[in-house]
């Protein structure tokens, strides 16, 4: 892709205008949500989805997620169940994705769900996100506003490290609340977990009163994002599980620990998330070679943690 001028646009009025404005015209801009920057395109227009993979470097079989202003936007995009409509109700807007039946006459491009009979859908928190998506008046497919398989983004500066020169704009809005990307679920045939997000488990199963199935342990492709073995990744290695660094190493800490970067001093999971991908950037940023990392409960938000914690220490191609 030729490398263009991206101009950060003010969370302002005038700045989501001109944003709306860039998407209307095929061109991508990254905003914030309250979980990742997402790198956004018009889910309606085949050649700004693919700009979306080109710019990243993103498979294509890797489907997107696809972001609307309502519920009532997303049903007329796909067909809800009674339990998927059960969960919108209670968690939209939210970090929580649906992975749902594509409607027939559904105008969203083939390229989004990658081929799939299927898309991912959610109603972002963000009041930013929301007032992008209500001045645009349409849906935008946003995976995370990074290099495919790098770090997500929780900033826009994190966002131009990576994507400065191939993207049209990025939305300002400053550092992301939570700080993970959204849970995802499917219903193939019943609720299943397919990525751990910024929705605990837990609650989503307390909400629907039974438990949640596990994706299969071997499938061919993805069908839903963030199910890449190795994704989330630093250019250092990372090991898990550490009690305390090597001499080559820098210690990402959880807890009282002695440490170079604390996920959370207090052992808070909510502060810990909010924290691991901006950590992970510092960290990365400053040289290191190799990140140990404190272990972190592996409950509500920790599960999500452990997850891009695990992808982010496979093993690379």
């Amino acid at each position: 892709m030729d490398r263009q001028i991206t101009t950060k646009l003010p969370n302002t009025p005038a700045g989501i205008s001109r944003a709306s404005d860039l998407l209307n015209s095929g061109q991508l801009v990254a905003f914030a949500t309250e979980t990742v920057y997402g790198l956004g395109a018009d889910a309606r227009n085949d050649t700004a989805v693919a700009q979306i993979f080109s710019a990243k470097g993103r498979p294509q079989f890797n489907p997107l997620i696809v972001h609307v202003a309502s519920l009532a936007a997303a049903q007329k995009l796909a067909a809800f169940s009674p339990q998927a409509l059960a969960l919108a109700t209670a968690f939209w807007p939210g970090p929580l994705t649906l992975v749902l039946p594509l409607l027939p006459d559904s105008p969203i491009s083939p390229r989004v769900s990658a081929g799939l009979p299927t898309l991912a859908l959610r109603v972002p928190a963000h009041p930013m996100a929301h007032d992008l998506l209500t001045e645009f008046d349409g849906p935008i497919a946003a995976p995370s506003a990074n290099i495919s398989g790098k770090i997500s983004p929780t900033s826009p500066d994190h966002v131009l490290d990576g994507l400065s020169g191939h993207i049209a704009a990025v939305l300002d809005a400053g550092p992301c609340p939570v700080g993970l990307e959204s849970t995802i679920i499917g219903f193939d045939p019943v609720p299943t977990l397919l990525r751990p997000g910024g929705l605990p488990a837990e609650i989503i199963e307390n909400c629907i009163s039974q438990p949640l199935a596990a994706p299969p342990t071997q499938q061919p492709m993805p069908n839903a994002p963030g199910q890449l073995a190795s994704h989330y990744a630093p250019t250092a290695k990372i090991r898990l599980n550490a009690d305390q660094a090597r001499p080559d190493e820098v210690l990402l800490g959880f807890g009282a620990v002695p440490c170079d970067l604390n996920l959370s001093p207090s052992a808070d999971l909510a502060q810990a998330a909010a924290n691991l991908f901006r950590h992970l950037h510092a960290l990365d940023a400053n040289g290191a070679k190799i990140i140990a990392v404190s272990a972190i409960p592996d409950t509500g938000l920790g599960r999500a943690i452990n997850d891009r914690l695990k992808r982010a220490a496979a093993p690379r191609d």
